[in-house]
């Protein structure tokens, strides 16, 4: 299996036809054909179904492109880190974050950092929290940025910290006017939220419950696998959101307006790395700028490391 025939592979996937994948490569369509053909004569199925210029992967290609995309990005990561060795340039910070924190503190975090050690490079890339701690535990990143808790040995949790979450509304929206929004007035609204059921979603559904909504007497709710999404679904008058505070801290769109809850619903979230492998100066002044950003947020809570086991066995139920 050579790496040609995966570009092919991949860029095929991407652009949905030889034609497009050439020319994205900057090769012959007959390149990529031969290319792609040969790599599925090698592993034994096709990748694609051919209908005329265009294709449609098989099943069996949309299950190897994501293990294919993740070996051409380390492939291009040791490329690239062969590259800054010889120039003599430091080392990338390799992150992952769930979106929320990337949009809430990490940026605030880097400055931080940036101003401390001056500039380094670094590369960022934002996901659900699975593929977060799944970086982490292989080894693609240095650090983890995500929601808690997680139970996953060969994580170092280095803090873990709390925020209450909030209402977001349409700021011509009657609630916008209270200073604090009862949750048993969001209940009879529709509610975006997110779709994870394991983490936000379950602590949503607890406190509604407890504020005598149980689930067969509320509306229709509409989820999305990002707060940023929920934030302009609001804003297009689709319903009412009930957020971690990060996102509409980090990224505020015009037209909305934040608001506490009179019940409060837990957001858990922190920083892991590694414990096979010893963290960095700057992974570790990375975490203390995170949590110093953290701490600058109203309503923080930070919680002792220790206490990330006890909140497997304290999460509400609904």
């Amino acid at each position: 299996m050579e790496l040609r025939q995966l570009e092919a592979f991949t860029a095929v996937m991407s652009v949905g036809s030889f034609t497009g994948a050439a020319k994205l490569l900057a090769r012959s369509q007959p390149a990529i054909t031969r290319l792609v053909q040969e790599l599925e004569a090698e592993i034994g199925y096709a990748l694609f179904t051919r209908n005329g210029p265009r294709v449609a992967p098989t099943r069996q290609g949309f299950l190897l492109h994501e293990d294919a995309e993740r070996a051409l990005a380390g492939l291009r990561q040791i490329h690239a880190r062969a590259a800054e060795i010889a120039r003599g340039d430091a080392a990338p910070l390799l992150l992952a974050s769930i979106s929320s924190i990337g949009v809430g503190l990490m940026p605030g975090a880097l400055e931080r950092l940036e101003a401390a050690r001056g500039p380094a490079p670094v590369n960022l890339r934002t996901a659900s929290p699975e593929q977060v701690v799944h970086a982490v535990l292989e080894g693609t990143v240095q650090l983890g940025a995500t929601s808690l808790p997680l139970a996953h040995g060969g994580l170092h949790v280095h803090w873990l910290g709390e925020l209450p979450c909030v209402a977001v509304l349409r700021e011509d929206d009657e609630l916008a006017r209270r200073a604090i929004v009862p949750l048993a007035e969001l209940a009879r609204r529709r509610i975006v939220t997110m779709t994870n059921p394991s983490r936000l979603r379950l602590r949503l559904d607890a406190a509604m419950q407890a504020a005598g909504q149980p689930a067969d007497r509320r509306t229709v709710l509409i989820e999305t696998n990002a707060s940023i999404n929920a934030q302009a679904m609001v804003r297009a008058g689709l319903g009412v959101a009930v957020l971690e505070p990060l996102t509409p801290h980090g990224a505020p769109l015009d037209g909305l307006v934040v608001r506490p809850l009179d019940i409060a619903i837990p957001f858990f979230f922190g920083v892991v790395t590694p414990q096979t492998r010893t963290p960095s100066d700057a992974v570790l002044a990375l975490a203390d700028a995170l949590l110093d950003a953290a701490r600058a947020l109203p309503g923080f809570v930070q919680h002792a490391a220790a206490d990330h086991a006890t909140l497997l066995t304290t999460e509400p139920t609904p």
